[in-house]
């Protein structure tokens, strides 16, 4: 990576974690995705019971091959090839019971704010209440100036790329655009905007200097 982009990337991720601890939550910068593998997994500890929530992030890491290869550690994985869709519905019901939930938000501002758009709502509920500890891996990519362009970054890039991931029938995956659909198949249902924490240090934002996710 450029110097300067590596340079640019630790300074402005050091302003946010300043900022997240005034919110009460926690931060930690990682310069890769590599290295942001190795101490994200260094605070699952054996035993624990962890959440997997959708997150393309988490998932291009590496993170749940490596969690799977951990006898140790239970992992409540809602997106196992073949469930059918109640039992992946009781694992997301489970899961906000769990020791640690791991996923992304979809944006992130300067001022340390949390930005995350769902559709079913399981993993913006975990991140507000349930399992004891919350890691976020949250990419570079995703930071924002203020709330108004997390937002806008959110409705029209990370959530109409989500759609034509998941391949669901909405406006958006035939132009990339939103156009604030009412399909049955819509994905961008439920807002959060996260602005701190009562329990001090319960989520944990792993900012990464590189591009993960959308």
């Amino acid at each position: 990576m450029d110097k300067n982009q590596v340079s640019w990337n630790e300074k402005v991720a050091q302003g946010i974690i300043e900022n997240l601890e005034k919110r009460r939550m926690a931060g930690s910068y990682a310069e890769t995705g590599a290295q942001a593998l190795e101490e994200v997994l260094a605070m699952v500890p054996d035993g624990a019971t962890v959440f997997r929530c959708g997150s393309i992030t988490t998932t291009g890491i590496g993170l749940w091959k490596r969690l799977a290869d951990r006898p140790k550690v239970k992992v409540i994985d809602p997106y196992l090839h073949g469930l059918a869709r109640e039992e992946s519905f009781q694992l997301r019901r489970q899961g906000l019971g769990a020791d640690i939930m791991i996923s992304s938000c979809n944006a992130i501002t300067l001022d340390g704010r949390l930005i995350s758009l769902d559709g079913l709502g399981n993993r913006v509920a975990a991140m507000m209440f349930g399992p004891e500890k919350v890691i976020l891996v949250v990419g570079m990519n995703k930071v924002c100036a203020d709330l108004d362009s997390a937002i806008s970054r959110v409705k029209h890039y990370a959530a109409p790329l989500n759609a034509i991931r998941l391949g669901v029938e909405t406006a958006c995956t035939h132009d990339g655009l939103c156009r604030d659909c009412r399909s049955p198949q819509r994905i961008c249902n439920m807002w959060t905007i996260m602005e701190g924490h009562q329990l001090q240090g319960r989520i944990h934002v792993k900012l990464v200097g590189e591009n993960l996710g959308y």
